[in-house]
C-alpha cells in the first residue's frame, strides 16, 4: 500500500485495486471510500501513523456500492460513532437489501475486467449500515470549518456521487473519472450506464479543482 500526502489534511491510501482517502482535522477523521473487504487493518495503521485512533473516524463518505469502495464499510462502521454516508439509490445495495446494477462492458473492457478482478480476493462484501442518504447538492460538515458538497454523478452506478470541498478545492470523483497509467484523465470504466457516466464526467470536468482524487489512478494536482 502506498501512502501519499496530497494536502496538509489529506492522505491517499493506494491499494492494489483502488484508493481510500483520509481527511484529518481537529474534529476527527473522514474516510472517502473504504477499499475491498479486509482493508480495515491497513487503514487503521495509517490512522495511527497520523497520531489518531480508529475511534477518531467520524464519517465514511461512499462514492458508490462497488466492493473496492464499500468493501470495508461495515468493518469501519464498527469502530465507534461512525456515520456512513451514501446516495439514496446505492444505499439499499450497500445495506444488502438489493442487488446492484451490473456493468455494460464494451468489448475492450472485458479483458481489463478480468485483470482487475484477478487482483481482488474472492471475499463477500458484508452489508453495511448507511446512516445518512444523500442526493445532489447536499452538504456535509467535515469539521474544522470544512464542508463537502455531494454531487450526483449517475452512470457508473445509479447512485454514484462525487464529493467537492470548495474551500480547499478538492474533488473526489469516485469511479466516474479515472486516470490512466500514462496520466490521461478519462471516463471511468465498467459502467452500468456508459452514456450517463460520460455526461457526469463532463459535469465534474468543469469544476477546475486544485486536487482531483480518483477512485483509480494517480491524483491530479492543479486545475483539472
Amino acid at each position: 500500500m502506498d501512502v501519499v500526502t496530497l494536502h496538509p489534511q489529506l492522505v491517499m491510501l493506494g491499494f492494489p485495486v483502488g484508493q481510500v482517502y483520509l481527511w484529518h482535522g481537529p474534529d476527527g477523521l473522514t474516510l472517502v471510500d473504504t477499499g475491498v473487504p479486509g482493508s480495515g487493518p491497513a487503514i487503521e495503521r495509517v490512522v495511527a501513523g497520523l497520531g489518531y485512533r480508529r475511534q477518531d473516524v467520524r464519517r465514511v463518505l461512499l462514492t458508490h456500492w462497488h466492493e473496492d469502495h464499500a468493501g470495508s464499510a461495515a468493518e469501519v462502521a464498527g469502530w465507534g460513532d461512525v456515520q456512513v454516508v451514501a446516495h439514496r439509490l446505492d444505499a439499499p445495495v450497500i445495506r444488502g437489501a438489493a442487488a446492484g446494477a451490473p456493468p455494460v462492458l464494451a468489448g475492450w473492457e472485458r479483458r481489463l475486467w478480468d485483470e482487475v478482478h484477478a487482483q481482488m480476493a474472492d471475499a463477500a462484501v458484508p452489508p453495511a449500515p448507511v446512516h445518512r442518504e444523500v442526493d445532489d447538492g447536499d452538504e456535509l460538515d467535515l469539521g474544522g470549518g470544512v464542508g463537502a458538497v455531494c454531487l450526483a454523478v449517475p452512470g457508473h452506478t445509479p447512485g454514484s456521487v462525487a464529493y467537492h470541498l470548495p474551500g480547499p478545492g478538492i474533488l473526489f470523483t469516485g469511479d466516474t473519472v479515472a486516470r490512466a497509467p500514462d496520466g490521461t484523465v478519462m471516463v471511468g470504466v465498467f459502467n452500468a450506464d456508459p452514456e450517463g457516466t460520460a455526461a457526469s464526467f463532463r459535469r465534474l470536468a468543469g469544476l477546475g479543482a486544485a486536487v482531483t482524487c480518483f477512485g483509480h489512478g494517480q491524483p491530479l494536482l492543479g486545475a483539472g
